[in-house]
């Protein structure tokens, strides 16, 4: 089975490959060294083998895309207000590439950009990119990796980083999940479990007010697993600015995962586990303009808080000098088959 395939050229003459892990049964998956993009997740289910993440054709597609389809983000998840933060004094200028505002990283970030493979066999490719300096405007050399690792039915992501000078550093990834492997079936279908009792409000440009705001009996409550569709209230201020979910969810600090999602379609589920202190949930409103045709998917993404630089009472997201940053984003599946009640999705994820 081949483990390398050539996936296409830039503009500039780039050479683009495409890099597989796993093989024939279970999970697989295709990964970019552009900017280490899971271009490919699939999983066998009752329908035999199912596409879980959305993907495009070959390497320009990627570059020009505007909806960042799985790629590996940074220096800074979310947004940055302004694309302006104060550090140790001094105030720093980033790339504005949304409005004013700095989102995913700036106009190229690390998803544009290409990675270093330093290993890939099997079951595992390990990516390098150093950032140097004045990258997007950010400070200090960026030393950074990111490991994929995949063991049954189990995908492990895992971050980690060093820098000579203090700099703003909040990575996660980006795939956009449709666990039903069928573009006519809506995103909104799938059933979500989070365990966050608090959200962050957001401004007119999905900036957040600096509040956490309580869960509890809104949209923004999946405690209890329910679809996003029957979650959704278009009356909502906070769902009206952003065309639909584009919010923070707070994880609660006595947790065992970080998300779980289902299929009742494909029959497939997901659990993410990760130790990042919360989760933007995206439901991929956008991709009806960006990339109409291929459907919409859920975007689950482990980070730091949003504009944390520049909010004192959120976690620090400052990376130092002599301190080694590590975040780990672990996918599991399972296939519990199609109309299942929660409590089996639950306990076939757990077995997995």
């Amino acid at each position: 089975m081949t483990r390398t395939r050539p996936f296409g050229r830039l503009e500039d003459g780039t050479a683009v490959q495409a890099f597989r892990l796993g093989g024939g049964h279970g999970l697989s998956a295709e990964i970019l060294d552009l900017g280490g993009i899971l271009g490919r997740l699939e999983f066998s289910g009752a329908q035999g083998r199912t596409p879980l993440v959305l993907g495009l054709a070959d390497a320009q597609a990627y570059f020009r895309d505007p909806a960042y389809l799985g790629i590996l983000v940074g220096r800074f998840g979310n947004r940055i207000a302004g694309a302006t933060f104060e550090l140790d004094g001094r105030q720093h200028r980033i790339s504005a590439n949304e409005g004013r505002h700095h989102l995913h990283g700036g106009m190229l970030g690390f998803g544009r950009r290409l990675w270093t493979v330093e290993a890939h066999e099997q079951d595992l490719l390990a990516l390098r990119y150093r950032s140097p300096a004045g990258e997007e405007g950010y400070p200090g050399n960026l030393e950074v990796s990111a490991t994929y690792r995949l063991h049954g039915a189990h995908l492990q992501l895992d971050f980690e980083a060093t820098t000579d000078a203090p700099t703003p550093f909040n990575p996660t990834h980006h795939p956009y999940f449709n666990l039903a492997g069928d573009p006519a079936v809506a995103e909104s279908a799938q059933w979500l479990q989070v365990p966050a009792s608090g959200y962050l409000p957001v401004d007119e440009a999905l900036i957040p007010l600096g509040d956490v705001a309580d869960a509890g009996g809104s949209p923004f409550d999946f405690r209890v697993a329910r679809t996003l569709e029957a979650a959704f209230d278009g009356d909502h201020p906070q769902l009206r600015r952003g065309g639909g979910y584009d919010h923070c969810l707070v994880l609660d600090a006595a947790r065992d995962h970080a998300a779980m999602l289902y299929s009742p379609h494909s029959g497939i589920a997901l659990r993410i586990d990760s130790d990042a202190p919360a989760l933007q949930l995206y439901g991929g409103q956008a991709l009806d303009r960006q990339h109409p045709g291929i459907g919409r998917g859920l975007c689950l993404e482990p980070q730091g808080f949003p504009d944390a630089p520049n909010r004192s009472g959120f976690p620090d997201s400052i990376l130092r000098p002599g301190t080694v940053f590590r975040r780990r984003i672990h996918y599991r599946f399972a296939a519990p088959g199609r109309a299942c009640g929660w409590d089996e999705v639950a306990a076939a994820l757990a077995r997995a």
